[in-house]
């Protein structure tokens, strides 16, 4: 039985002799404002950021970390275990290097929801909280949460000119944005492939057509009409926030630590061979340089996993080549360059796959059993948390819900999830409502 790990809360409920103490620093020049501010102050957010290697579509759990050698065929599949640098753990025999870096990572196979479609499941991944879809999976009467990016985004801001969050896909993820947050949180999009001769981010470079002395030209005279609209009126609401969108976009074009951030063309080819030169493995390579640039988080997109048909064929290639190279690239320069001390990695997806193999040769979604791996600063890793019974279909023992998931999350990064955020229908929402960090998973 796993002991599940309360989160610090804001504080303990103050006593009489508590108030009076207060009561009297205002003899001595110090108010209850200065109280809490120093109080504040006290409280030092750790520096770290998130890597998050989204799986799209459900990475197989049984064909890949959470292999069942000894169950029928109908639910083993044609894959074999090998095993791993931790004794007595074994992997998918497609994912060789990442068996010399498990010492590097977290298992957790106790991530249980109720979300069997792609829509709300990711809703339910990529917030802790459920998602209600109608028959076409699109979501009915319910609040649309931010995604943990969009409330680091919100939390910690704009470093060196670069957004805090940013999302490598060739489209956006579902559920990945600011939700009730508004789009002001919303992921920086890069859509192009890395691995392109040409590649740039739209957003990072002025266009030829406008050039260098133009942008110039235009953010002196927004300079002046932001000062006019302040000597106007003090309470400019959407023109004052629009200005600071205007603000930080001239930042990012204009920014050499984010242009310096988004050339890879900077790496040796042969740390570019070892991340692989795909769209994902680039993208990896390009998330690692943007966290040390002073990115808090950022998603990198792996698409295909959604296998109803020729699973093993698909994830023998290309799929798990792919993530192998990536993921155990990632950990390895990580740890190489001292960083994995400030810096979270997470592999995950929205569900697991069906134990079964169907009758196409694939697996169907399955949310009852998702594993899903955490490495980095405060993680215990060379760990595994939980467990699932002999065909993988369920959990055995102590399950964790996506809000307890979602907790640790939040204390890996050092946010408070017990504040409350504002919906956009005026209702106050707890950024996690009663979730507890997986105390297995932390230092």
């Amino acid at each position: 039985m796993f002991q599940i790990h309360q989160n610090p809360r804001c504080g303990t409920p103050l006593n009489r002799r508590s108030l009076l103490q207060i009561g009297s620093l205002g003899l001595f020049g110090l108010n209850l404002p200065k109280l809490l501010q120093a109080e504040q102050q006290k409280r030092v957010r750790k520096d770290v950021s998130f890597i998050l290697l989204w799986t799209n579509g459900g990475l197989s759990n049984i064909d890949t970390l959470d292999m069942k050698p000894d169950a029928p065929i109908e639910y083993r599949g044609e894959f074999k275990p090998i095993a791993t640098n931790l004794p007595g753990l074994s992997v998918c025999e497609h994912l060789p290097l990442m068996s010399q870096q498990m010492d590097k990572v977290c298992q957790v196979r106790s991530i249980v929801h109720q979300g069997s479609q792609h829509s709300e499941a990711t809703h339910w991944m990529l917030t802790g909280y459920p998602q209600v879809p109608d028959v076409n999976g699109a979501p009915v009467g319910s609040t649309i949460y931010p995604c943990f990016g969009s409330v680091v985004s919100r939390e910690m801001g704009w470093k060196n000119g670069l957004p805090p969050y940013v999302q490598c896909a060739q489209n956006p993820i579902g559920y990945s944005g600011g939700g009730y947050l508004g789009s002001a949180y919303n992921p920086l999009m890069v859509k192009r492939n890395p691995v392109d001769k040409d590649f740039s981010v739209d957003d990072v470079s002025i266009p030829s057509v406008v050039g260098a002395d133009r942008t110039q030209r235009r953010r002196r005279i927004l300079d002046q009409l932001d000062g006019w609209q302040r000597q106007v009126s003090k309470s400019a609401g959407g023109v004052a926030e629009r200005s600071e969108f205007y603000r930080q976009a001239y930042d990012l074009i204009t920014s050499p630590t984010a242009k310096t951030a988004f050339d890879l063309s900077a790496e040796p080819d042969a740390l570019r061979d070892r991340y692989g030169r795909t769209r994902e493995g680039q993208s990896t390579l390009l998330a690692r340089r943007l966290v040390e640039a002073g990115v808090r988080f950022v998603t990198v997109d792996f698409t295909g996993y959604d296998t109803h048909d020729k699973n093993f064929v698909r994830l023998k290639d290309p799929l798990l080549p792919i993530l192998d190279k990536a993921w155990s690239a990632l950990l390895t320069d990580l740890s190489e360059r001292g960083m994995l001390s400030n810096t979270v990695v997470l592999c995950a997806g929205e569900f697991g796959r069906t134990p079964r193999v169907n009758g196409a040769a694939g697996r169907d979604h399955w949310p009852l059993a998702n594993a899903i791996g955490f490495s980095g600063a405060g993680v215990r890793m060379g760990t595994i948390v939980g467990a699932t019974d002999s065909k993988c279909e369920y959990v055995s023992g102590r399950s964790h819900s996506t809000l307890d998931y979602a907790a640790t999350i939040f204390q890996l990064l050092g946010i408070d999830d017990t504040q409350e955020y504002i919906s956009n229908d005026g209702r106050p929402i707890q950024i996690n409502n009663g979730g507890r960090a997986i105390d297995e998973v932390l230092t």
